[in-house]
């Protein structure tokens, strides 16, 4: 069971009171409105690099996909296989960089990618990320397959986050259970924290951040309904998860990689739920 200090619920009680209608209202922004104010303010991320990873984008292409990032107002992105198969040519995967290049956006990462224990494809899996211009690649390997991904990375140099799933994942249900496997291997092989499952599996997500600090390079940010494996997805600010807490441990450890939301409910219509997200992310962070 997870414990919070009664300063941060308070804390959290209030933001939320005053915050609500501030992410309302953002959501009902025009996109050149959601831009202007983006642009007037000097950091509203606090150095953070937020942006999306595109499963919250899955039932669209990858054009709409980068449009309704930049609607988002932010400029990081992290591609899902469904808007850059894996199966992709090189061509194709350099086509999709000069997309995201071009639209002003900052391809930070892949995935998450499952790789089995092949070295066929755990080849291919380097080469996509290497064309496509991904300096991580956010992965579940098979643990047989560890020792092989860990030599691709060094031959590489590319940086393995290892994305954890929850109650249902029993390879790599916690962050925790990710850093055991990669703490004693190559500085390149590291974790993908899914804050969402971490908090459903139980565990306190400033903990897990601050245990993981030194092997973290991708952060996926969500809301859940509950703190336990029937939590479902729901906008960021209306769950149980201290996002308060969660950004400041954050900042406190100076995270320099990519915070993508990853907002999986409401796949026919996202962005209502995205930019509310954003807006409460905002919020939270103009008031640290």
């Amino acid at each position: 069971m997870m414990k919070t200090s009664p300063a941060l619920n308070r804390r959290r009680f209030l933001q939320a009171s005053l915050l609500a209608s501030t992410a309302l209202a953002a959501a009902t922004l025009p996109r050149r409105s959601l831009a202007a104010v983006t642009k007037t303010q000097r950091d509203p991320f606090h150095g953070l690099k937020m942006g999306l990873t595109t499963y919250t984008l899955r039932k669209f292409t990858l054009d709409q996909a980068i449009g309704m990032t930049k609607q988002a107002g932010v400029k990081y992105i992290s591609l899902k296989e469904v808007h850059l198969p894996l199966k992709s040519t090189p061509e194709q995967r350099k086509e999709a960089r000069k997309k995201v290049e071009d639209a002003g956006l900052v391809l930070m990462g892949g995935g998450v990618i499952y790789i089995k224990d092949n070295e066929d494809e755990i080849h291919n899996v380097f080469e996509y990320a290497k064309d496509a211009g991904m300096a991580t690649i956010v992965c579940s390997p098979d643990p047989e397959a560890l020792d092989k991904v860990e030599k691709a990375a060094t031959v590489y140099d590319l940086r393995i986050a290892i994305h954890n799933h929850g109650p249902g994942d029993k390879r790599y249900p916690s962050p925790l259970d990710v850093l055991r496997m990669v703490k004693d291997r190559d500085a390149r092989m590291g974790i993908c924290m899914d804050v969402g499952h971490t908090v459903r599996i139980g565990e306190d997500p400033v903990v897990a951040i601050e245990k993981c600090s030194n092997r973290l390079y991708e952060f996926h940010m969500k809301d859940v309904t509950e703190a336990a494996a029937r939590g479902a997805s729901t906008t960021v600010g209306q769950g149980v998860i201290d996002i308060v807490a969660v950004l400041t441990a954050l900042i406190k450890i100076k995270f320099p990689w990519h915070v993508a939301l990853e907002y999986e409910a409401n796949g026919d219509a996202p962005m209502p739920g995205v930019l509310q997200s954003f807006a409460y992310m905002r919020g939270v962070l103009a008031a640290l």
